[in-house]
């Protein structure tokens, strides 16, 4: 249990460095490990989910070296990684889980990826039922679809042409890295346009994926090859503070160095969209990130719905918390995938909030949250979901003088370890 922080009424000042993006962190230790030769790995996000990548491959045999600065990995190919006797346990990571099946579908060895209680709890059908099309021979245990994941793959892997009745990237992901072992071409449809690191990074490592829409045509076999990795900051990440620092008077902050493809800004739109002042400065089009300067602004309700979900669906609790405290009502709809998520993030959503003194309704596919709603303490907890403990410490801030307590705040550190000390810095508090 962790009595969470206050806002004292000085507002949230300062300028701030989030850690490095977390969906970038993990595939740039995978496609490091598949490609042939050096990939140097820059601002690297040393969280609990990515780590559990990390170590995984190098129980798959991958060359993996750490300095101060940088990851090294040595690849060797595809071809080259070796499956250990032991089940390989990726924690409380659904990226690792699913996107390693997309890479270890290609493998003849018999593989078993476990997880957490919370992993294990959560649905792989929706990645097992197309690999199995490419060759996937799952085994009987696993008709459920719920880990532990044993499964044998085959060098001779099929391409698929695949129209996905849900929008993920993961599912994608795991999609893509399977196809690039096939012999053939591959086409994957996307429900909506999700966030595309995978195919630029196929692209980064000398790869060739050609998208068009929501379609997207790979041929393989293809070899890649090893290059340097720059890991923006995570703007899921960021959205905290972002948050923070529109809800809290006398509130103006920097956020640098973050990522902005177009497939991950749907945070900024809403909140523009709400009436939030946020502006970007020193876009850097290379890297595809720049800096965020964000204050305290009064927000209005909308409806979030359709296309833009997929850009914004992990920032979808900290938007619950703006909504909470903008004029009228806001609707978000079509967010079914945070039903599956690290929790039921609508439930658990509607639950703590609820508890705070918020009015909301869960929907199906969604949330009906009625505005400028004044907030109370309480005892909340994270579900050992990061993104709920983190949207929780926010809506701490504006409870006045009564207090937030926490349970199982340690979650956060799944993707970032220093939220509490960044926040306290921003708040001009000592460091806990």
């Amino acid at each position: 249990m962790k009595e969470l922080l206050k806002s004292q009424n000085t507002g949230l000042s300062g300028v701030i460095e989030v850690p490095g993006d977390k969906s970038i962190s993990h595939r740039s230790i995978m496609f490091g490990a598949i490609a042939h030769g050096e990939t140097r790995i820059k601002n690297f996000l040393h969280a609990d989910d990515c780590l559990r990548t990390l170590q995984i491959f190098r129980e798959l045999g991958v060359d993996i070296q750490e300095t101060a600065d940088e990851i090294i990995i040595n690849g060797y190919g595809f071809e080259n990684l070796n499956i250990p006797n032991h089940a390989l346990d990726v924690g409380n990571s659904g990226t690792t889980i699913r996107l390693l099946m997309g890479i270890l579908a290609g493998q003849k060895n018999i593989v078993t990826l476990t997880g957490d209680d919370s992993i294990q709890n959560r649905p792989m059908n929706r990645v097992i039922t197309p690999l199995q099309e490419m060759g996937l021979i799952l085994a009987k245990e696993n008709e459920n679809g719920l880990p532990p994941i044993t499964f044998r793959g085959t060098s001779q892997l099929k391409p698929i042409s695949y129209k996905m009745p849900v929008a993920s990237a993961q599912v994608k992901s795991a999609l893509l890295f399977a196809a690039l072992q096939a012999t053939g071409t591959s086409r994957i449809v996307e429900k909506e346009l999700t966030r595309d690191h995978t195919e630029q990074m196929i692209q980064q490592f000398g790869g060739n994926v050609i998208v068009q829409g929501k379609e997207i045509t790979l041929t393989g076999p293809q070899k890649l090859s090893g290059t340097e990795i720059v890991v923006p900051g995570d703007i899921s990440s960021a959205a905290f503070f972002i948050a923070a620092a529109l809800l809290v008077p006398n509130s103006k902050i920097t956020i640098k160095n973050v990522g902005l493809t177009n497939s991950r800004t749907g945070l900024i739109d809403v909140v523009k969209k709400m009436g939030g002042k946020i502006s970007i400065t020193d876009f850097d089009p290379v890297n595809q990130s720049g800096n965020l300067i964000v204050e305290h602004s009064q927000l209005k309700g909308i409806t979030i719905e359709g296309e833009i979900i997929p850009r914004l669906i992990d920032e979808i609790p900290i938007i619950a918390l703006l909504a909470t405290q903008a004029q009228g009502q806001t609707i978000i709809r079509d967010a079914e995938e945070l039903r599956v998520k690290e929790t039921d993030r609508i439930e658990a959503v509607n639950l703590e909030l609820t508890k705070l003194g918020a009015q909301i309704t869960p929907l199906v596919d969604g949330l009906m949250i009625e505005g400028q709603t004044k907030l109370n303490g309480g005892i909340v907890k994270s579900y050992h979901d990061h993104r709920m403990g983190m949207m929780l410490q926010i809506a701490a801030l504006l409870v006045g003088k009564e207090t937030v307590n926490l349970e199982n705040p340690e979650a956060i550190s799944v993707s970032y370890p220093q939220f509490f000390a960044d926040l306290a810095t921003l708040l001009g508090q000592n460091n806990e």
